[in-house]
Parts: C-alpha cells; sequence; structure tokens
C-alpha cells in the first residue's frame, strides 16, 4: 500500500518529485546502452532530508518492482526510506531496495547506486574474477582492477553489505557481485550510471583482448597517475564536471 509524503515539509516534497523524474529518466539510459532485459536492474538516487522530515532521516527513490523500462514513469517511481520501507509510492520497490538501502545507510557520500546484469561484468561476476587494469580507461574510471565482491542472496541486506565492504575504501564505483552482476555507485545517480556503462564497457574489451592474448597491465605508478589526473585536472579547463568527463 502506498505511503505518505504529507509529513514532510513542502520543499523534500518537491525535491522528491524532481529526484522521481531524474531516476525515471536515468533508467532509460540503461536499455539504450545494452545493460539490462526485460524488468532486470535499477537505478536509485538519494533524497537529503536533513532532519526536516517525520523522522529525520534521508530518503531514496528506485523503480517499482516487475515493470518494464517503457512502463515507468516519474509517478510509478517510489520512495523508501534508509531501511527500504515504502514511504510513498503505489508499487512494491524493487527487490535490489535493502541493498541499496545499506549502502545510503553506510557510505553516506554516496547519492546513487545501480545494478545491471550487462553481459560482459555479469560473465567476470560469474567467474569470481577482477577485470585487471590492463587499460587507461580503467586507470581513469576505476583507479585501478574492478573487484569482486562476495557471494550473497536477494532478500535482506547481504548483497549491501558485500557491496559496502567491497568498495569501502576502495577508488573503484563498481563492485562485480560474485555470481550476480555489477553495482556501481556515485555522488548523485547520473555518476552511478556512468560507472555502469564503463564497466560495461572496459569488461567487454578486457575480455577481447584476451582472446588474442594476455594483456599487459599497467604499472601501479601509472594507475596512479592517470587517475589522480582524470579525476582531478582533466576537463577542468573546459568547464566540464566530473561526472560530465569524457574520454578523448
Amino acid at each position: 500500500m502506498a505511503g505518505t509524503l504529507d509529513g514532510y515539509p513542502q520543499h523534500v516534497r518537491e525535491q522528491v518529485a524532481r529526484t522521481r523524474e531524474l531516476v525515471a529518466r536515468l533508467h532509460a539510459e540503461l536499455p539504450r546502452w545494452g545493460l539490462v532485459v526485460w524488468t532486470a536492474g535499477n537505478v536509485s538516487q538519494r533524497v537529503v532530508v536533513d532532519a526536516a522530515g517525520p523522522s529525520g532521516r534521508d530518503l531514496l527513490v528506485i523503480k517499482p518492482s516487475g515493470v518494464t523500462y517503457d512502463e515507468l514513469t516519474p509517478e510509478s517511481m517510489v520512495v523508501c526510506d534508509l531501511d527500504g520501507v515504502l514511504v510513498d509510492g503505489g508499487r512494491a520497490p524493487s527487490s535490489d531496495t535493502a541493498a541499496h538501502a545499506y549502502v545510503y545507510r553506510n557510505m553516506p557520500e554516496v547519492g546513487g547506486v545501480v545494478h545491471t546484469h550487462s553481459t560482459y561484468a555479469t560473465a567476470w561476476a560469474a567467474r569470481a574474477e577482477p577485470v585487471p587494469c590492463v587499460l587507461t580507461m580503467m586507470a581513469d574510471e576505476f583507479g585501478g582492477d574492478i573487484p569482486i565482491g562476495p557471494f550473497a542472496l536477494i532478500g535482506d541486506d547481504s548483497i549491501g553489505r558485500g557491496i559496502v565492504e567491497t568498495l569501502r575504501g576502495s577508488r573503484s564505483p563498481a563492485v562485480l557481485m560474485r555470481n550476480h552482476g555489477p553495482f556501481t555507485i556515485g555522488p548523485d545517480a547520473k555518476a552511478a550510471v556512468k560507472a555502469a556503462v564503463m564497466v560495461e564497457e572496459v569488461a567487454r574489451t578486457v575480455h577481447v583482448s584476451r582472446q588474442l592474448g594476455e594483456p599487459l597491465r599497467i604499472e601501479q605508478d601509472h594507475v596512479d597517475s592517470l587517475y589522480a589526473r582524470y579525476q582531478n585536472v582533466y576537463g577542468q579547463g573546459e568547464g566540464a564536471p566530473a561526472q560530465e568527463k569524457e574520454h578523448a
């Protein structure tokens, strides 16, 4: 049953409405980039409440469970608290909501979370093998290998715990959960979607490279240099914010 936002002040309700529009729009990017099939996958974004609501805690906006991508609208997005409990919306939240909520509770710097079952990244997850940092694009975006997270079952916050344990202190915004698939994080949902796109791109490229022979790792000092430049210098003269940077 739908909850209600009536107890929240007007500025929070307006922020939720904007976030619903954003999250609905970003979900369209997942099939566009070939990262999902049918109803699989999800995007969420944190709504910062600043102690202005009934619980004084942040909220999250995520897609409802079992709805195809061409049926998603801003109005169909659901709002949950950071325990994954429905606050507002006419449908049940995504089955991955508990994982997203755990990440937000335990990584306050994270504003967006994405999960897909994109083919190449999930193939690496099925092998429980990190994607090695053999591309400058990987050094730029991930600061090293894309790590493997532990096996965990859907239904509680076990996946979320695995994401946090793997990514806390890591430069990578992506983890390949073993036998499951990629989860990505970012300061907002758009950045997390970009990370999901880039995970699939590098997973595919490194897989193709391995068909030709063993790819060559980039030396760690070069990885560090590339990461620092891309994250802190690249594009600044062009006025591009970090989440808009492109490889060129």
